[in-house]
């Protein structure tokens, strides 16, 4: 298969979308070409037909969204899209997202395409470019929003302590767990306090305090928020909900400190990698001299 074949098809498509949006080349539909006859409608008007990029976006996002979802579970990413992406706060939506990876991957093949054709590779690399670019292309944008996911519970779980304690204090001081939350929104500028003020804003919108709390613990994935969400929920039922919460800040910070002593751990046991390797090149190389001339002599007698 000549690689000239694959940059004709995307000039094809992207020559025949730059054509349909200018007026000479578009050819409106039949409805909208008799509408001017029609009784009740002015004569000479005009009514606009529907934009050809509009109608291509609309028939391409049921089906980027099928084959985006199956590459990443293939490719072991098996949350949502829609949850990493409310996660991180992000504006852009899923179909917005996938559409983006689609131009991407075209991107990509359209970057392979002329890399065949200025390299004249073999005829074995040609469909190993032609596939590896576009699922490359797809690939990073997929990781970009794996990391952005992956370093906002990260954040949450390193501040979680520190706002668990603070929401005890408010409650034990007389704060009902609606005005502590408001507050803590309010006054904080981390990742916990922006998904408050996410929970502030549904309970406003009137969604349930309870309901909004469990959505919070279900979008950031956090155990730990799961079981203060847990707690929080025994707001009517425990008479001394402030001393539930410390005790929970307190299993948390443990937590933390527990992760901490084991990645300080793994690093120590990283550092005698090198040292370890420093100590047996030379070593082999000082058995390897009375091993060559043994061989030597055995050889020559």
């Amino acid at each position: 298969m000549s690689p000239l074949l694959p940059l004709l098809f995307v000039g094809w498509i992207g020559g025949s979308l730059i054509l349909a949006e200018i007026r000479w080349f578009r050819r409106q539909r039949l409805e909208h070409r008799v509408a001017m006859y029609l009784p009740g409608t002015a004569t000479g008007s005009r009514v606009r037909s529907p934009d050809s990029l509009t109608a291509i976006r609309a028939l391409l996002l049921p089906v980027t969204q099928d084959l985006g979802a199956r590459l990443s579970r293939t490719f072991g990413v098996a949350e949502e899209l829609a949850i990493r992406l409310d996660r991180v706060h992000s504006s852009m939506t899923v179909s917005g997202f996938r559409l983006r990876q689609l131009g991407w991957a075209l991107v990509g093949l359209g970057a392979a395409a002329f890399a065949l054709l200025a390299a004249q590779p073999p005829v074995w690399l040609v469909p190993l470019f032609l596939v590896g670019s576009p699922l490359l292309s797809f690939l990073v944008l997929e990781h970009r929003v794996a990391s952005a996911s992956a370093r906002w519970q990260r954040r949450i779980f390193l501040e979680l302590p520190v706002v668990s304690e603070q929401l005890g204090m408010l409650l034990s001081a007389g704060y009902s767990v609606g005005a502590a939350l408001n507050r803590l929104a309010k006054r904080g500028h981390g990742a916990c306090a922006t998904d408050l003020r996410r929970v502030c804003g549904r309970i406003r919108h009137g969604v349930g305090e309870q309901d909004a709390l469990t959505e919070w613990a279900h979008v950031s994935g956090v155990p730990a928020v799961g079981r203060l969400v847990a707690v929080l929920a025994l707001d009517r039922e425990a008479g001394d909900l402030g001393r539930l919460i410390t005790e929970e800040s307190r299993a948390v910070r443990r937590e933390v400190h527990r992760e901490l002593i084991e990645a300080i751990e793994r690093r120590s046991q990283q550092v005698w990698v090198p040292v370890t390797v420093a100590t047996l090149l030379p070593g082999m190389a000082f058995l390897a001299v009375p091993f060559i001339s043994a061989m030597q002599l055995f050889t020559t007698s």
